[in-house]
């Protein structure tokens, strides 16, 4: 005898028809109404659960087409501050800030929530599945919270930070500098390369960090400041670009060797990295407008201080007097040196010539 199964209707849609069935006898208006309701009461919720506490407007940020359309499965490309609603702060987002961000987003974005937190433009169609884009942005939600909250991978993805990624393809080179006589003036100097600085301190192992500082830094200052970045410790590493092993492959070999080339790549990205800083660092040092200053200084007080011990002396004469000794001492040396020539020549003849003496007494 066949087998007679019972069917149980089930899904989201069939609850919006039990639902508008009945709640409001299939009256459109009536659910439209009572979805909007809904949603004040959970926006007065949800300020009475943040009173008297200040976010600083995290999470609140405008949320593009382009955001709300990421596929969670390329989870490695995504902007996890843009997410989150913190691309203000981006390294800078305290935990409690990342905290109160993800809570914003999941209240906005569960699909349990979605529903009920929806417009009436959007509830009227109610046999439509209302939450298939949400589902995907929530989980990249998710993974943005997994990944900020958790110290190593939040430094693997600061590392490569997209935003820092970008700001590195527009550093000045040294062909920029080739037609202008690699020269800047004080403020395109200072406008130029003071935020390239403050950038990439976030990355330094020693805190605080000498910045570039300004015109009327002192000598000490700019010495100090060329010393730490010329010795500068970074702990931005790249595991964040690995590449995974292939889906599916349980292939020891597979994943031995996935691992060895990613441990090149990140060694070669972290070489061509320190290249880089090094490069900046030259350029800055080849046109720091306090170089020049530095030098001069420096010049002046050598000759005020060669000025001092020669009394009533000028420069120019105590030049000239160097140079006169230095010329009398290489005659003297240079004579000294054609006497002793002169010597060696006669001990040779007269070594020649007592041999030649002695060799005809043996003959006689």
């Amino acid at each position: 005898a066949p087998t007679q199964r019972r069917l149980v209707p089930a899904g989201p849609a069939f609850i919006n028809y039990a639902r508008l069935k009945l709640h409001h006898n299939f009256d459109l208006d009536t659910h439209d109404k009572h979805l909007e309701t809904q949603k004040q009461k959970l926006q007065e919720q949800n300020a009475a659960n943040g009173s008297g506490e200040d976010d600083l407007g995290v999470g609140d940020e405008p949320e593009s087409a382009e955001l709300l359309s990421l596929d969670p499965k390329e989870w490695k490309k995504h902007d996890y501050y843009a997410v989150l609603g913190l691309s203000h702060l981006r390294i800078n987002a305290t935990p409690e800030q990342i905290k109160i961000a993800h809570r914003k987003k999941v209240l906005k974005h569960h699909p349990d929530k979605k529903v009920s937190s929806s417009t009436p433009q959007e509830t009227s169609s109610i046999f439509t599945n209302l939450n298939t884009n949400d589902d995907a942005f929530f989980k990249c939600i998710q993974k943005a919270h997994e990944v900020l909250t958790n110290p190593e991978k939040r430094r693997q993805f600061d590392s490569v930070d997209p935003t820092v990624l970008d700001a590195e393809e527009d550093d000045p080179k040294e062909k920029d500098f080739a037609k202008k006589g690699r020269k800047l003036d004080d403020k395109a100097f200072f406008d130029t390369f003071g935020p390239i600085f403050a950038r990439e301190s976030r990355f330094s192992r020693k805190q605080p960090v000498p910045q570039l500082g300004n015109a009327d830094s002192s000598k000490e200052e700019v010495e100090g400041f060329y010393d730490f970045w010329y010795s500068f410790d970074s702990w931005r590493s790249f595991e964040w670009l690995d590449k995974e092993v292939n889906e599916g492959s349980d292939s020891r070999d597979d994943k031995r060797y996935t691992e060895k080339k990613n441990k090149t790549e990140r060694a070669r990205r972290k070489k061509e990295d320190t290249a880089r800083l090094r490069g900046l660092v030259d350029l800055a040092l080849s046109l720091d407008p306090r170089i020049k200053r530095i030098k001069e200084e420096e010049k002046a007080a050598r000759a005020a201080k060669k000025a001092g011990r020669s009394g009533t002396a000028t420069p120019n004469n105590k030049k000239a007097e160097e140079e006169a000794a230095k010329k009398a001492a290489e005659e003297e040396a240079k004579r000294k040196e054609e006497e002793e020539k002169k010597a060696r020549e006669e001990a040779k003849k007269a070594k020649a010539k007592a041999a030649n003496e002695a060799k005809k007494a043996r003959r006689a």
